[in-house]
């Protein structure tokens, strides 16, 4: 008889280290184990993202399962899921907007947005397909093993570029190098558009160089600021320092943008808080 490979999930955030991760997995254990791709979308990831995501499933085989949140705006009612693909996944932040418009804004001091536009509908997914307690791989490299989650041992999390093989920055980029096709966008914008994880540097330049991506965020904030206030019962905004979107673009005017530039990749903002990509968990 036959024994069935041991299921395992696998967490594709749409950044290139865990596309790389996926095709390391694939081709080097895929005759041992049973993939699950999944990837859930916020409806604010950035085109270049999405055509990425989709060139990734297809060139390695993925079967890539495209997942978005279902926010039932009830309190006390938990977050479903529901399957999409490449053409019909959200590009107006129609997911990220209802999570907003029932928990408020997410921001540093309430960190939600992985959490209940990814993590939550993973979960729903694996509970759906009886696929709870697998073993789950994130994309996480060795250079960066202090992002390594503090759930890893309740949703039994693995990192396989960390304890399977040690890769770093200058791998994927390598391997991306000799690919195809690659990710194709700067440090400074990573997946999701105006990430208020990013440095002020990053945000900075990307109200110069494209200061619509901030229009979501505007909005959000105009209509949702005062759901779920702060303690003090001030309004809550995005970005640190209780900024707003607004305050984000008027900070950048009269900055130059090679000197912004200069300053991104430094020590001091490689560390931000943004990677590329934005892990779930």
């Amino acid at each position: 008889m036959i024994q069935a490979r041991e299921k395992i999930i696998v967490s594709f955030s749409g950044g290139q280290t865990s596309g790389f991760m996926c095709f390391f997995l694939l081709f080097n254990f895929g005759h041992l184990y049973e993939f699950i791709f999944l990837f859930a979308n916020t409806g604010e990831e950035r085109e270049e993202t999405l055509v990425f995501i989709d060139k990734v499933d297809k060139a390695f085989g993925l079967k890539l399962v495209w997942l978005e949140a279902v926010v039932n705006p009830k309190m006390g009612k938990g977050i479903r899921h529901k399957v999409v693909n490449f053409e019909t996944a959200s590009r107006n932040g129609q997911p990220f907007e209802a999570f907003v418009s029932k928990s408020g804004i997410p921001n540093a001091n309430k960190p939600q947005c992985s959490d209940r536009l990814k993590k939550l509908p993973i979960e729903d997914y694996k509970k759906t397909h009886g696929l709870r307690g697998l073993r789950h791989c994130i994309g996480i490299r060795n250079d960066e093993k202090h992002r390594k989650s503090k759930q890893g041992q309740q949703y039994n999390l693995i990192y396989p570029l960390c304890d399977w093989i040690e890769i770093d920055k200058q791998d994927i980029n390598t391997f991306w190098e000799n690919m195809p096709f690659s990710l194709g966008i700067e440090e400074h914008q990573g997946n999701c558009k105006t990430c208020w994880k990013k440095s002020n540097p990053k945000l900075w330049l990307l109200a110069i160089e494209e200061p619509e991506s901030f229009l979501f965020m505007a909005r959000m904030e105009s209509q949702y600021q005062h759901v779920l206030p702060n303690k003090d019962g001030k309004p809550r905004f995005f970005f640190r320092k209780h900024r707003s979107a607004k305050d984000i673009l008027k900070e950048s005017q009269g900055m130059n943008p090679f000197i912004l530039r200069k300053r991104i990749g430094y020590f001091k903002d490689a560390d931000s808080g943004c990677s590329e990509s934005c892990e779930a968990y």
